[in-house]
C-alpha cells in the first residue's frame, strides 16, 4: 500500500498488466479500475447527483478548473464552503488545471513562460492562466484530487514542437507543485474537511496533486516526459494528450509503451478516454483511472452504449420497440423504460430522453468497469477483453 496524507492507494489483483485496486481519498473509497463522470460546471449534464450516488455509484467525478473559474468563480465557491457544499456532492471531486480548455476553447491565446493569455468563451474578457493560479483555483474549489497545469499538443504534432511542450510541460509542473505545497503548508489549501458522517480515515483535508505526461505519439518523448515528471514526485499519474486526433492505434501504443513504465505504487489516470472498448482496451495495458464525456454527450444525441455494440434511438426501427435500452444492463432505466418510449420522447424534444439515455449510459461505463475488476480479481481478464469487444462488434486490438 502507498500512502500519504491526501490519499491511499493499494493493488488488489493483478492479471497481466491490468491492475485491480483501491484509491481512499478523504470521502470516498474509490475501486478501480474507475471511470469518473465529467461534472464540467459542477454537473454532471442532466443527471441528478442522487442517481449518481444509488443506481450508478459513482466515487469520484470531475470538476473543470477552467469553466468553475471563468462561471461562478473559486471565491463563491470558497464562500460556499468549496465545491462540495455548493453542489452538495459529498463524495471525491477530482478536478483539472483548466490547461485543455484553455488551448482548446480560445482562439486568440498567446502563451508565455509565465502562462497563457487568451479571452473566456463566453464574453471575450481578458484572462491569464499560470501554473501557480491554477494551484490556487484548486485549492479554492476544494477537490480531493488536483492536476498541474500542461500544454496539450496535438495528436500530430511533429518532434520538434511537441518537445518544446514537453519542456514547457515538465517546468509549469515543477512550478505547480511548488505552489501547491506553499498553499498546503500555508494552510491555504481547501480546509474543507467533510462532515462528521463521512470516514476520513485519518487522511487530512490537504489535495493530492497528479503530474501529467505529455510526448504525443513519440515514445522517446513520452519516456523523457514519465522520467521528467517522477522525478518531480506526485501523487498519482497522468497519461494526458491522447484522443486528439491521433489514430486509434497511436493512442493504444503509447498506452502501451508508457502504463507499465509508470510508477507501480501509484494511480494511472487516463485522461479524456474514450469509449468503452478503449477502456477495457487501456486497463489491459495497465493503466486504473478515466474520464470522457461521451456518456451523456452522447446520450444528448441519441446515441447509446449498450453491451452488444451502439445504437442511434433516433433510427425508425426502434419506434415500436418495446425491449429496454439494454436487455443485460441492471440500471433503472432499463428496469423501467422501452427503447421505442424513449424514443417517442426524444423526436418530441421531452428533455427527459436525454437523462434516461445519459444515465444508462454512465450505469453502462461504470458496470463495464466492475467487470474489468472481476476479470482481474478472477484472473480472467484475457478472455473477458476478448468476449466483451466481439461482443460489442469490435474486432480485438492485437
Amino acid at each position: 500500500m502507498s500512502s500519504s496524507q491526501n490519499i491511499e492507494w493499494e493493488i488488489t489483483a493483478r492479471n497481466g498488466e491490468a491492475r485491480a485496486g483501491r484509491l481512499r481519498t478523504r470521502r470516498s473509497v474509490i475501486e478501480t479500475p474507475v471511470f469518473m463522470p465529467v461534472g464540467t460546471q459542477g454537473t454532471v449534464k442532466g443527471i441528478r447527483f442522487e442517481d449518481l450516488e444509488t443506481d450508478i455509484d459513482a466515487r469520484i467525478i470531475l470538476g473543470n478548473t477552467y469553466h468553475l473559474w471563468i462561471r461562478p468563480g473559486p471565491e463563491l465557491i470558497r464562500n460556499a464552503g468549496g465545491l462540495h457544499e455548493f453542489t452538495s456532492w459529498n463524495r471525491s471531486i477530482l478536478t483539472d488545471s483548466g490547461g485543455f480548455q484553455v488551448f482548446s476553447l480560445s482562439d486568440l491565446r498567446k502563451m508565455s513562460e509565465d502562462g497563457v493569455e487568451f479571452r473566456s468563451h463566453l464574453d471575450g474578457t481578458k484572462m491569464f492562466m499560470s501554473p501557480e493560479i491554477s494551484m490556487e483555483i484548486q485549492a479554492a474549489l476544494g477537490s480531493e484530487i488536483v492536476m498541474v497545469l500542461d500544454e496539450c499538443p496535438p495528436g500530430d504534432a511533429g518532434i520538434e514542437s511537441t518537445r518544446e511542450s514537453l519542456e514547457l510541460t515538465a517546468r509549469w509542473a515543477d512550478r505547480s507543485k511548488g505552489r501547491y505545497l506553499e498553499l498546503q503548508d500555508s494552510g491555504k489549501d481547501s480546509g474543507f474537511i467533510p462532515p462528521e458522517s463521512i470516514e476520513t480515515g485519518g487522511l487530512t483535508g490537504h489535495q493530492a496533486l497528479f503530474g501529467i505526461i505529455q510526448g504525443a505519439g513519440h515514445l522517446d518523448l513520452r519516456e523523457e516526459s514519465l522520467k521528467r515528471t517522477v522525478e518531480i514526485g506526485f501523487d498519482g499519474y497522468a497519461i494526458g494528450g491522447l484522443s486528439v486526433g491521433e489514430e486509434k492505434d497511436v493512442m493504444y501504443e503509447v498506452i502501451e509503451h508508457t502504463a507499465p513504465r509508470m510508477p507501480a505504487d501509484a494511480p494511472r489516470y487516463l485522461m479524456g478516454v474514450g469509449t468503452p472498448e478503449d477502456l477495457v482496451e487501456a486497463v489491459y495495458r495497465g493503466v486504473d483511472m478515466f474520464d470522457c464525456v461521451m456518456p451523456t454527450r452522447n446520450g444528448r444525441t441519441g446515441g447509446v452504449f449498450t453491451s452488444s455494440g451502439n445504437l442511434n434511438i433516433r433510427n425508425a426501427e426502434f419506434a415500436s420497440d418495446n425491449d429496454p435500452l439494454d436487455p443485460n444492463c441492471g440500471c433503472s432505466v432499463c428496469g423501467r423504460y422501452s427503447r421505442g418510449y424513449i424514443r417517442h420522447i426524444y423526436q418530441a424534444k421531452e428533455m427527459l430522453a436525454a437523462t434516461l439515455i445519459s444515465h444508462h449510459n454512465l450505469a453502462f461505463f461504470a458496470d463495464t468497469m466492475k467487470r474489468c475488476r472481476k476479470a482481474i480479481s478472477g484472473n480472467k481478464y484475457e478472455s473477458f477483453r476478448a468476449d466483451f469487444l466481439y461482443r460489442r462488434g469490435i474486432k480485438k486490438s492485437e
